[in-house]
Parts: structure tokens; C-alpha cells; sequence
């Protein structure tokens, strides 16, 4: 029985008509290897930027559900053009878009999940020896209703087709060779990793590490589907494998640093000190569908019975997040401002070799401390620390972590234009 192999390739990859050239070579590659190929593809280049601009100039608040229509058109173009480049080529391929497949998701626009994925039609494609080229980014409900999958959609395709095909592996082509232990446009001696648990990818991912979308590991973890991040102009070179953490030799504590640059902190000031008061406020926050990162409570302030509670929240979302938290003070009997800095970062290491050894902290807040990095919050899980400091200070904060946990490499590392736009 042949092998299915699922690759992907973001749209810097398909931007022009002669990347595209070069992207069906590497399909038609993997096919000649002797495995059963299908490929996830993004909108070429920046569309979704200009599609989302125009709609932006049309109207101030446009509709979720005509968003959706508007930015699933990008996929179409590019899936047409690497069939053709493929065929061209003398290969049989066939482009298919969401609906076409049956990518089946919630009734959510702009950031749905994926709930099912109808593989009739694409294994009977795949039987008759085609080449499948799929629209990225993209689903549809149950009533027929386009939507999209929101930031990192086309990575997360790309492993639930995996999984629901139960593919030898996936392939996420990007312009890096790999996954680094930190961004290498900030440190241009950064190391590539040959391999990296899912547990430590998550982390990262969550952490701002512009490579994979924590929702496409959540998924490779879920199924075991390995991961590979390969370059798209170095193809021999095998990139980076994440697979689980038994699998694997832990050599160091840290395997990455990773910065944030998309976070936005809050602060509600003179909240009640009194149960249930938290619960309504992050409870309203998740009916909204916002995600909150970080959070503290300060000490009760004795006289009046009052603490602050600050939080961090992506950026794109804190319009959203002040109009919520408007509607509930008075519910909640908040008294103080609503105070919002958006001029920081948050810095973290992740590594599942911290989890038995000591120290690991102390080494992050000495080594920040020494370079006159104030700490604005701090949070813990078993394999990740983050700290949130000022944006200044961000670039120096990784290179120093970078270097005390001893994560540099002897060689440059090469990247081709920008970083993976997830």
C-alpha cells in the first residue's frame, strides 16, 4: 500500500507564477519517490493582506460570514495555478476547495475549528494515482456556510488531513530550514534542531515562534501525525521533525527562546476582593471568544476590599476586550480605570529538559536582571517560563537568553525573505 504524504506551502512559497513552477517540482519529487501525494496550499503572496485591506476601505466593521466569502477566494487561485503548473508537468492533479473536499467545521466565522473531514472523494483521487491539491485556510458547515480557520488555518488543514488520511507524515515547507532555537533574524547564529517534541513546539508556538500554528501541533499531537519543517529551496536538507517526547534524547534544558510582540496588556483596577468575581469576568471574555495568555492578581487592598487583575490578550483582539470589559464593570462592581499597554513583550524558554533540573528560572531572572530588564509578570508551566517585559528590551532579552543557555550555533543561519506570515 503506498504512502500518503500531506504537504504544505504557505503563500510566500506559490507567490509568483515561477515559485509556483518550483513548488510543483518538489510535489512531483515526493510523488516520484513512490508515495500518494496531497498538497495543502495558502493564497499567493500577501492576497489575504490586500483582500483584507479592501474590505477594511468598503466598511468599518464588515460581517463575519461576507469576511469569510471574501478571503476563502485567495486559496482558489493558487490551488488552480499548482494544478496546472503540475499537469504542465505531465502529472494527474486535481484542485479541490473546501467544500469540494468536505473539510467540515463549527458554524464560526473567521476563526472556526475543524470538526470532521470527508476522505471519499480524496482517496478515490488518490486510488486513480492523482495529485491532490487543496485549498488551505478554508471549511464549511454543515448548512453549506463558507468559513475560514483564522490565523495559522492553512497549517492546521494540512495536519488534519494528515490525520484524517492517516498520512505517513506531513511536510510544512517555509522559507527557513527548519525549526531554530530562536528567531534567526534576531540571532543569526541560531541553531537548527534536528528534532523537537510536540510538548516543546506547542510551547514555543504559543510563545510567538512564527514557524507553526499551536492549533496545527495541538492536532499533530492529538493523532501522532509526525511533522516535518523543511525548507522550500533546500530540499535536501530534512529541516526539523517533532514528534512525542518519548521518542527523543533531551541533551539541555532549553531548546528555544521565543519572543511575542503580538501581546497587549490589561489591567482592572479596584476590583471587589470577593468570589466569583474572576469567573465573570473571564467567563464574559471566553463568550467573546478571546484568548487570555497571562494573568495576576495583585493583593487586596485592606481599606476598601479592592485588588487589580492584569492580563494579557492579543492585540487583535483588544478593541473587543475594552468594549467586554465596559459592559461588565458595573455587573462586577469594578471601580478603577481599565489600563492598557500594548508596548510590551513577552519573552519565554521552553525546553522539556527543565523539568528535572533546578536552577533553570533563577538563570532567566539573573541573566535578565543583569541586563537592566525590568519583569512586568511572570508564568510557568512545566516546560515553559515567560516573562513579559517592555518591547525595547525584547531583542536583548533573547540574545542574552540565547547565549547563557548556550543555544548558538558556528554557522549563520539562511532565510529566505520574511518568516512564515502564520
Amino acid at each position: 500500500m503506498r504512502k500518503v504524504i500531506v504537504q504544505k506551502f504557505g503563500g510566500t512559497s506559490v507567490a509568483d507564477t515561477d515559485k509556483i513552477k518550483n513548488v510543483a517540482k518538489t510535489v512531483i519529487r515526493e510523488k516520484e519517490n513512490g508515495n500518494d501525494v496531497v498538497v495543502v496550499v495558502s493564497a499567493m503572496g500577501h492576497t489575504t493582506d490586500y483582500l483584507v485591506k479592501m474590505a477594511n476601505d468598503l466598511s468599518p466593521n464588515p460581517s463575519g460570514r461576507e469576511m469569510d466569502m471574501l478571503l476563502s477566494t485567495g486559496e482558489g487561485v493558487s490551488i488552480a495555478l499548482l494544478a496546472m503548473a503540475i499537469q504542465a508537468q505531465g502529472y494527474d492533479a486535481v484542485s479541490f476547495n473546501a467544500m469540494q473536499v468536505g473539510i467540515m467545521t463549527e458554524n464560526v466565522h473567521s476563526k472556526a475549528r475543524i470538526v470532521d473531514i470527508k476522505t471519499d472523494k480524496l482517496r478515490q483521487n488518490l486510488r486513480e494515482g492523482k495529485i491532490i491539491v487543496v485549498a488551505g485556510f478554508q471549511g464549511v458547515t454543515e448548512d453549506g456556510e463558507i468559513t475560514t480557520l483564522g490565523r495559522g488555518g492553512s497549517d492546521t488543514s494540512a495536519v488534519a488531513l494528515a490525520a484524517a488520511l492517516n498520512a505517513e507524515r506531513c511536510d510544512i515547507y517555509t522559507d527557513v530550514e527548519g525549526v531554530y532555537t530562536t528567531d534567526p533574524r534576531v540571532v543569526p547564529n541560531a541553531s537548527r534542531l534536528d528534532e523537537i517534541s510536540y510538548e516543546e513546539m506547542l510551547e514555543l508556538a504559543h510563545a510567538g515562534a512564527n514557524v507553526l500554528h499551536p492549533r496545527s501541533v495541538e492536532t499533530a499531537k492529538q493523532f501522532n501525525v509526525p511533522l516535518r519543517v523543511r525548507s522550500s529551496f533546500k530540499l535536501d536538507n530534512l529541516g526539523t521533525l517533532i514528534l512525542g517526547v518519548d521518542k527523543m534524547e533531551i541533551y539541555k534544558p532549553v531548546a528555544g527562546v521565543a519572543s511575542d510582540l503580538s501581546q497587549t496588556r490589561i489591567v482592572v483596577c479596584d476590583v471587589p476582593d470577593k468570589p466569583g468575581v474572576a469567573a465573570k469576568l473571564f467567563g464574559k471574555l471566553a463568550k467573546e471568544n478571546i484568548s487570555v495568555d497571562m494573568i495576576i492578581q495583585s493583593y487586596a487592598r485592606k481599606v476598601s476590599n479592592t485588588n487589580d487583575i492584569a492580563f494579557t490578550i492579543d492585540t487583535t483582539d483588544l478593541s473587543k476586550t475594552v468594549a467586554a470589559l465596559e459592559a461588565l464593570k458595573n455587573e462586577i462592581g469594578a471601580t478603577g480605570d481599565i489600563q492598557v499597554n500594548d508596548n510590551i513583550a513577552k519573552i519565554s524558554i521552553v525546553g522539556a529538559g527543565m523539568i528535572d533540573r533546578p536552577g533553570v528560572a533563577s538563570t532567566m531572572f539573573e541573566t535578565l536582571a543583569e541586563q537592566g530588564i525590568n519583569i512586568r509578570m511572570i508564568s510557568t508551566s512545566e516546560i515553559k517560563i515567560s516573562c513579559l517585559v517592555d518591547k525595547d528590551d525584547a531583542q536583548r532579552a533573547v540574545k542574552a537568553l540565547h547565549k547563557v543557555f548556550e543555544l548558538e550555533s558556528d554557522e549563520v543561519a539562511e532565510v529566505k525573505g520574511d518568516l512564515p506570515n502564520i
